[in-house]
């Protein structure tokens, strides 16, 4: 059984005006996506500012996620590193902590070869019982996935189950589908490329543009489920000026201003992130209010 199907929303790590985590507002964030119909939660992902958590922020984080979102949708646990050693003991963590499934990005900075991608991701699944979801984003990482070692790892390692693609190379995820086949769960990592990765086999997205448009995401991935491809494709065409707007500026910038914009009050970003610009905001201003979204004054 797949750990999701639909849309699982990489939410944002809401913080207080001293920088601190604001749980009761994680908590508001939850709720409301799981009443607008998201079917996981990714937490401590790209997203939810990962890079810039400690050790103890980031598996509190995890735990109080699992504790408040209390089995209504599953927990995906964002849990990687360009170290081995640090992911699997995070990945060992969030496993105590009742997380349902783990998402890993590849080893970042340092890079790796595919026989290092396949030693890397072998040994975290080896320490672990729960199901992988490998995340494949050379953008930022500098490091591919190739469609040969996917199909190798999801095949040979039992608990690496899929893969959030977010290469954007369509004929290298097609390559993969024929190679992996429905031994892999795929799920799409750009917010414009859905129902293309659908198309391909793909259950659904890891999604930012769920943190403000849940429900919306959620349907545009079920209506193609439901063989109403025609409607699926006018939402996804429908939201490129959003999705566009929303990685105008390196993620998560733009998506926690735009909550801001809504009235959510998320906070700032950690440093190295910075407030977004003046222009690109009221851009985004601009394309949440074409989209239906209300913003604040």
């Amino acid at each position: 059984m797949a750990i999701f199907k639909g849309s699982a929303v990489a939410i944002v790590t809401p913080m207080k005006e001293d920088g601190e985590i604001n749980y009761e507002k994680l908590a508001e964030l939850i709720d409301e996506q799981i009443e607008n119909s998201t079917d996981a939660i990714v937490i401590c992902g790209t997203t939810g500012e990962s890079s810039t958590l400690s050790h103890r922020e980031h598996l509190d984080a995890i735990g109080f996620c699992v504790k408040h979102t209390a089995g209504r949708v599953p927990v995906i646990a964002g849990t990687g590193s360009n170290s081995t050693k640090e992911a699997i003991y995070l990945s060992s963590e969030a496993e105590k902590l009742g997380a349902d499934a783990l998402l890993l990005v590849t080893p970042y900075y340092n890079k790796a070869t595919q026989k290092g991608l396949i030693r890397h991701y072998t040994m975290i699944a080896e320490s672990v019982s729960l199901p992988i979801i490998m995340y494949n984003v050379p953008s930022r990482t500098g490091c591919n996935i190739l469609p040969e070692t996917a199909a190798y790892l999801v095949k040979h390692v039992k608990n690496i189950v899929g893969i959030k693609e977010a290469s954007g190379n369509i004929s290298q995820i097609a390559k993969l589908m024929r190679l992996a086949g429905d031994e892999i769960e795929l799920y799409s990592g750009n917010d414009d490329q859905v129902v293309p990765l659908l198309s391909l086999g793909g259950l659904g997205v890891i999604s930012v543009l769920a943190n403000v448009a849940p429900k919306y995401t959620h349907d545009m991935v079920m209506k193609f489920h439901e063989g109403d491809i025609k409607e699926s494709c006018r939402m996804q065409l429908k939201a490129l000026p959003l999705i566009d707007a929303l990685f105008c500026e390196v993620n998560p910038i733009p998506v926690k201003s735009a909550l801001n914009l809504m009235g959510r009050e998320v906070g700032d970003l950690r440093p190295p992130l910075s407030e977004m610009e003046p222009a690109n905001q009221e851009k985004l201003r601009k394309a949440l209010e074409d989209f239906g979204i209300a913003c604040r004054g």
